[in-house]
């Protein structure tokens, strides 16, 4: 990697926490491929200083943001546009620099649906899925799958009203298929029965508590897909799980690596390395275990 000068082109991660994170080797490696003078860096921050951080590096020589846990809502306060979609949405995965203004997008849930459909060779049009989760990266994918035409989403969340606003979104803005469902087993068995695809979109499972799953095994069967959002670890307590059972299992790296694509051409204004990226990340990641 070429060192930094004064003209070199900053891309920052947001979040917290981000140990885990491998999108800054994932986007330096394009760099480096594509012979671009920029770096991808990340930044841990607190909550209370997120407004104050995220204006100190607009005037900075930064190109461009990604944001993810727990921040893709929040900032949305702090920009000057919004992106048709990631108004929709209501959540932002994805910021630009264009003339020193600052516009959010969401690449989360076009990236979501690639890797399931290339990974579990469907398609989403006509599938029933049950979400556990209600944060900003599950707007994303429950919203895409509306649009996609999934036949029902049902949402789970620890807070019902969250899910219940989110479901009433949906069905509003976009298309009449989904449903808030309460986070008990007894309230979500049957309305899991009738699904195609589990999603976990909690950080539920995510290093370093890779001990928990996000449901109870005995609610599954061998005849769902199951995927989750979580990539470190590669293969979550409840993916494992799954796959014991029988069921087809996505990971959460697909979602991470077509998501980072589609936030690279909207940075650079050029398509990016995608299978050299892929195979970099699920190299990382496979060293980690």
């Amino acid at each position: 990697m070429q060192s930094p000068t004064v003209n070199t082109k900053l891309v920052v991660l947001l979040g917290l926490p981000l140990g885990h994170s491998v999108s800054p080797a994932m986007h330096n490696y394009a760099f480096e491929k594509l012979e671009m003078d920029c770096c991808y860096i990340p930044v841990e921050v607190i909550p209370e200083n997120l407004a104050t951080v995220f204006a100190g590096l607009t005037k900075m020589n930064v190109a461009g943001f990604n944001v993810t846990i727990p921040y893709k809502i929040e900032i949305m306060n702090y920009l000057d546009e919004l992106d048709p979609l990631a108004r929709v949405i209501g959540a932002v995965n994805t910021i630009c620099m264009e003339d020193g203004r600052t516009k959010g997008y969401n690449t989360d849930g076009e990236g979501f649906v690639r890797s399931l459909e290339e990974k579990a060779g469907i398609r989403v049009k006509g599938k029933r899925f049950f979400i556990l989760g209600c944060g900003g990266a599950v707007r994303a994918i429950a919203m895409t799958l509306a649009s996609k035409g999934a036949a029902a989403i049902y949402i789970s969340n620890r807070t019902l009203s969250r899910a219940t606003n989110l479901a009433t979104e949906i069905n509003e803005r976009i298309s009449h298929c989904a449903k808030a469902v309460e986070q008990k087993t007894e309230a979500i068995k049957p309305y899991l029965q009738q699904c195609d695809i589990l999603v976990n979109g909690t950080r539920l499972g995510m290093y370093p508590d890779e001990d928990i799953s996000p449901i109870e095994t005995s609610l599954l069967s061998a005849d769902l897909i199951v995927t989750d959002i979580v990539y470190n670890p590669l293969m979550t307590k409840l993916l494992k799980e799954a796959r014991q059972l029988g069921c087809t299992v996505v990971d959460g790296l697909g979602m991470l690596i077509y998501q980072g694509a589609a936030a690279f051409q909207l940075w650079t204004g050029v398509e990016p390395p995608v299978e050299e990226m892929t195979e970099l990340t699920y190299k990382l990641m496979t060293e980690r275990t």
